[in-house]
């Protein structure tokens, strides 16, 4: 029972530390400066001339839709975008063995996958908005992508090699041991160029010209979504509600046990 007790308390800790650090995600979000592209132009240029370029720094939010000078093409399903992630997993079953302590060996089957390719690239673009259009730059960046696939189809391949529209992949083998393919699932996700974005990180002219980019403050999350700012700052809050009281429960109850087994 104290063991269990210990093990409640630090799990508290661990939600104590994730509540701080969300907590502090949604106050930087709502504390970011709504922007538009010509506002953060003009800032820059009046900083400029005041103590010279390429200091300047301003934690902002913009809206607008992403425009690049040459879109990427998913992988799979050649979607233009500015950003994919594209995934093979190769779902399996086998036997396990299994004995007790009294020496019983029971047999039975269970499921599990592998990811056998992963593949992930993003671009800068322009994020155009009402006003006008800003660069961002969008390494580092927490992108919340869009799923345009994800397609299984069971069997192992013919000639051990993958395909789906342009992909193809030579397979190492099936796995070995008691393993048998049930199946690969395709996954993808993109950026697209078709719905506008939210884009949450510092304005900067350290390149010589406006663009959005990581903070470099820790606490200050880079963020590009297709949710609305509100959105974003009210599932944050959530995330850090939920936390909290997870947080209550495990030092409550972790308390609970180890008083009962120190009275015991």
């Amino acid at each position: 029972m104290a063991i269990a007790g210990i093990i409640f308390i630090v799990a508290g800790a661990v939600l104590w530390w994730v509540q701080n650090r969300q907590q502090r995600r949604c106050n930087q979000i709502k504390l970011a400066r709504a922007s538009k592209s010509t506002d953060l132009e003009a800032m820059a240029t009046a900083i400029s001339k005041e103590i010279g370029g390429g200091d300047w720094r301003d934690y902002v939010w913009l809206w607008g839709t992403p425009k690049p000078s040459t879109p990427l093409l998913s992988e799979f399903k050649q979607v233009p975008c500015v950003s994919y992630t594209s995934t093979v997993v190769r779902e399996y079953e086998e036997t396990v063995r299994e004995k007790d302590s009294s020496g019983n060996v029971t047999t039975r089957t269970q499921r599990g996958s592998e990811t056998v390719s992963d593949h992930q690239q993003r671009i800068p673009f322009e994020l155009v908005d009402a006003a006008g259009q800003v660069q961002v730059n969008p390494e580092g960046a927490n992108i919340e992508s869009v799923e345009v696939l994800n397609d299984f189809r069971p069997g192992a391949p013919a000639g051990g090699m993958l395909s789906y529209g342009p992909f193809s992949l030579v397979l190492g083998g099936d796995g070995g041991g008691s393993r048998r393919t049930l199946g690969y699932r395709y996954r993808e996700s993109v950026l697209p160029l078709d719905r506008p974005v939210l884009v949450v990180g510092t304005a900067s002219d350290r390149i010589g010209s406006v663009a959005i980019e990581q903070p470099t403050q820790p606490d200050q999350p880079y963020i590009i979504t297709t949710r609305s700012h509100d959105a974003l700052a009210k599932s944050v809050g959530q995330s850090a509600q939920i936390a909290l009281w997870s947080m209550v429960a495990c030092f409550g109850l972790g308390a609970v046990l180890l008083l009962a087994a120190l009275l015991s």
